[in-house]
Order: structure tokens, then sequence, then C-alpha cells
């Protein structure tokens, strides 16, 4: 009789790989915005988590029992790496294990989400199904994020949730309709515009903008870039700035800019209009230190110019601290927005700009240095940076807007298969 080596794994491997699976997908949640991640990054990382999550596998019956245990963290990490062996074993009793903590703990309901965008489609159609059917809005606002993650349209159940007293599921309805390409249902958003709610207002906004609106909705999308509303300026000019006319788009950088609180604003939407007019201004925007390297990204996303890979970058200031200090007593504890971005030198861009500004015509918007394309918005797709690609993203689903929004978030292989590259970064 033939002996069978049969490796039975240690439990603190399979913790190891619990751990693991849990702490990569949270750098993975900030890749996906990051500035210094491309896709081939992208798919690399997710190939670490993958072998993670292989190794809960294997394990079988300990690598779920682990990730059980691992649950009680209440973390969104946590419950990815649950959620995705549950799901794929299909065992009512581990998803609703997984459902429990997500209850108790919505903040991770991002984990849970991104599980779902994570697995085989087939694996999970039932489940989707069960929460969209669900009493509570809670977890069918989780079922139509559920079923956005790859591009599922959720029926009927869509134009019900846009009407729907909970506003939290009426607002995630209104995103999810947006980037779908639900154009059938822009009136039904447009009704949402005046909605008293602002977070469902500013919901209407930027997906009817997705939907091919063009008169209120990117204008009311903007009414929130403002110090007031912190969270929806950014989606709000990523949007509603592109939809506009670039004469527009330029009295809305001319409104911000003349506003101290807004200034970051107007720098971010200079990248975002593309127009090479705006570039003297933004050498100008390098010498104050809080927006210079934000200044060097709007620059590189019009011209292309990367500030590394054109011998651009400057040193860190002497004496400039951005972020959380190693001093106790200091009160500033956020986080460096620009942390992974290069320090730009306005001197070596300006010279660079004098030698290349004879290949750019003020009015026309660039990305990357060339013209909104569809041949070019798909080069930007598949080699750009992450923020890069989430604009070349937004500009592709104007120009068509009754396609779905491409997902710049979803697992690196599944995009990389979606643009028609070689599976790489495994």
């Amino acid at each position: 009789m033939e002996n069978k080596l049969v490796v039975v794994p240690t439990p603190s491997i399979v913790t190891q790989h619990a751990e693991e699976a849990a702490f990569l997908w949270i750098l993975r949640d900030a890749a996906v915005r990051a500035p210094h991640y491309d896709l081939k990054d992208l798919a690399h990382l997710d190939g670490r988590v993958e072998a993670h999550i292989d190794g809960l596998r294997v394990a079988g019956p300990t690598g779920w029992e682990l990730c059980v245990e691992q649950l009680a963290h209440e973390e969104p990490g946590e419950v990815f790496a649950a959620a995705v062996l549950a799901l794929e074993s299909g065992d009512s009793a581990r998803i609703r294990r997984v459902y429990e903590v997500v209850g108790a703990a919505p903040e991770t309901q991002r984990g849970l989400v991104s599980a779902f965008g994570w697995v085989d489609r087939a694996w999970w159609r039932g489940e989707v199904r069960d929460l969209l059917a669900a009493e509570s809005s809670f977890w069918r606002r989780l079922g139509l994020a559920a079923a956005a993650t790859q591009r599922m349209d959720p029926g009927p159940v869509l134009l019900e949730s846009l009407q729907a007293e909970s506003l939290m599921l009426r607002a995630t309805a209104l995103r999810v309709a947006g980037s779908l390409g639900r154009a059938d249902l822009l009136p039904a958003l447009q009704a949402q515009l005046n909605s008293d709610d602002e977070v469902v207002r500013f919901s209407a906004a930027w997906a009817a903008t997705l939907l091919g609106d063009r008169g209120a909705a990117p204008r009311q999308a903007l009414a929130f870039v403002d110090a007031d509303h912190p969270r929806f300026a950014a989606p709000a000019l990523r949007v509603a700035l592109r939809a506009l006319s670039s004469s527009e788009g330029q009295q809305w950088v001319g409104h911000f800019a003349r506003q101290p609180q807004t200034l970051r604003h107007a720098v971010v939407a200079c990248g975002i209009l593309g127009d090479p007019v705006n570039i003297p201004w933004l050498l100008e925007q390098m010498g104050i230190l809080e927006i210079a390297r934000v200044a060097g990204e709007s620059f590189t996303l019009i011209t292309g110019a990367g500030l590394a890979d054109e011998d651009l970058e400057g040193e860190w200031p002497e004496g400039f601290e951005a972020g959380p200090t190693e001093y106790p007593e200091d009160d500033n504890v956020a986080l460096d927005a620009d942390e992974d971005l290069s320090w730009p030198e306005a001197a070596l861009i300006a010279a660079w700009w004098t030698r290349h500004q004879a290949a750019f015509r003020s009015g026309q918007r660039y990305l990357l240095g060339r013209p909104l394309t569809p041949e070019h918005l798909q080069w930007v797709l598949s080699h750009g940076m992450q923020r890069q690609r989430v604009a070349a993203a937004l500009e592709r689903k104007l120009l068509s807007p009754g396609e779905p929004l491409f997902e710049t978030r979803a697992r690196g292989s599944a995009q990389q298969q979606w643009l028609g590259l070689p599976i790489q970064g495994a």
C-alpha cells in the first residue's frame, strides 16, 4: 500500500495566515486610493492577500476557527478574511457568524463588501438576493453595495430603494445607480436633488452627474466643496468639474482660490480640469509648503511629467512638519494627507515647463500629457497610478453615462482581465 504524506498546518502558521490576510487587506484598502500604486502593484499586493487566504483554505476547519477568533477584534480586515472563507464555503452558519460581527460593529462593513468583490460571483448570488430582500435597511444597503462590487444589477429593488424611508439606504441606492450606469433611473435621481438630507442630496448630485445631468446636478455637487463638508469635497470635485465646460470650471477654480479654506481644493481642481493655462499658478502654489506636494501632483496629472522620473523632486523642507509630530503636547493628530507624494522643486519644474509648454494648448483638457481620447483613457487605466486611474475611469464614464463605472478598487487580476492585459503581479 502506498503511503501518502499528509501535511497538517501548525496552529501558529495558520494564525499567521489569518493575521497577515487581515493586515494586508488594510494595506490594500489604502492602496486603492494611493498615488504611488499602479495596477501591477495592486495585483501584486492582492497576490499576497490571496496567498494567506489560501493558507486558511488549506487549513480547513482550523483555518476557519482561527478566523472566528480574529473576528473578536471587530476590525474590517479580520471580517474580510472570515467573510471570504464563509462565502466560499456556502455554509450558512459561517456566513451568519460574520454577519453577527458586522451587525454589532457596523464600521467593519467595508471588509464584508470587499469580500463580496473578492470571491467568484457564482458563490454568492443567492446570498446577495437574500440581503436585497432583507427587512432591515442596513442589510439591504450591504446587498446593494455587494452587487455593485461586481457590476451586478440589483434589479427592481434598486428603484424601490431610491424611495426608501431610510435615508442611508436611499443614498446607497443613488450611488449604486450612478456607478452601474442606470441612465433610465436619472429622473428618479434628479427628484432627490432637493432632499432635506445632505447625504441624500449629495449622493443624488454625484450619481446624476455620472448619468449625464449637465445642469443642476454638477453645480449642486460643487456646492458641497466648503469647510463644512470635508468628506464630500473630493468626490464632488472629481466628478462635477469634469462634467462642466472648461470656462465654467475655471470660474470655480477662481472661486476656490479666493478663499483660504478652499485654496487646496483650487489646486486639486487644476489637475482635474487638465487645462495647462493653470500651470503658472500651480508653480506659484508650490511655494506654499502645506499644498506644494498636491500642486506637484496636479502638475503631473496635466502634463504626465512624473516628478521622480523627470528629476523634478526637491528635498523635504527643513523645519516643516506635516501630520502628527513626535511631541505629545502637540494638538496636531491628523495624518499627513500627502505623505506618499513627491516634493516638487519649483525651479526645476518651471524650467521643464519652459521647454515643453509649446506642446500644450490652453483651453484643451489633458490627462497625463495627452488629450482625453478613449484610447488614451484606456492606456491610463492600464498603466497609470491609482489616482490617475480613478481620473481616467471617471472621464470614461462621463463620455458614456450609460456604461458602468470602471471599478479601480476591484481585484487587480479582474481589472487586468477587463482591460485585456496579461495577468501579472500575483
